[in-house]
């Protein structure tokens, strides 16, 4: 999931429609930066798309466009605790607090976590449901949709959908115009 092929970069590229000979990308000197201001290193071939194809497009996915790596959604909210990317992601399995029998005291403070703690905010779908690619922890490099109601992870080995996980796997799920929940 992580390694760099050249079908997976040559993908990404013809999935933005990019040619503008890294105009758009970051660099990797702003890789590094970002990295070094964040604790963290980003997983490939994210960090390659962002340093060599681009930083951010206003086509998606998701719906609204994918953000630049030190971007939020417009609709994230200016209240929001302070997101502490380097820190573990905390969850390894899907979780809907909405169907969650704890109380909402027990609930609430692990919230704030899931939503700032150890991932990039790839972009929004509106609603308040937002696509994050997770950087530490057990599932560094996957793709998790995150709302109100819940998260999840997002690849087939995780069901709801038929693609394969990661970032390319996303990408080119939303590039062959299927459905975010192509399973039954």
């Amino acid at each position: 999931m992580n390694a760099n092929t050249p079908s997976d970069l040559a993908d990404l590229r013809a999935a933005f429609l990019v040619d503008d000979a890294g105009e758009s990308a970051l660099g990797w000197p702003g890789v590094y930066a970002f990295e070094a201001e964040h604790g963290i290193v980003l997983p490939e071939p994210y960090r390659t798309f962002v340093a060599e194809i681009t930083d951010g497009s206003l086509s998606g996915p998701p719906d609204f466009g994918l953000l630049g790596v030190a971007e939020m959604p417009d609709d994230w909210g200016d209240d929001r605790p302070v997101r502490d990317v380097a820190a573990p992601f905390p969850l390894t399995e899907a979780w809907l607090w909405e169907e969650d029998s704890r109380p909402s005291e027990e609930i609430e403070p692990l919230l704030d976590a899931v939503f700032d703690h150890g991932s990039i905010v790839l972009g929004t779908d509106g609603c308040g449901m937002y696509w994050h690619l997770v950087v530490t922890g057990p599932h560094r490099g996957h793709i998790w949709n995150i709302s109100g109601e819940g998260a999840m992870p997002f690849g087939a080995e995780f069901g709801h959908t038929t693609a394969a996980s990661g970032f390319v796997g996303w990408v080119r799920h939303w590039a062959a115009g299927k459905p975010w929940f192509d399973v039954a």
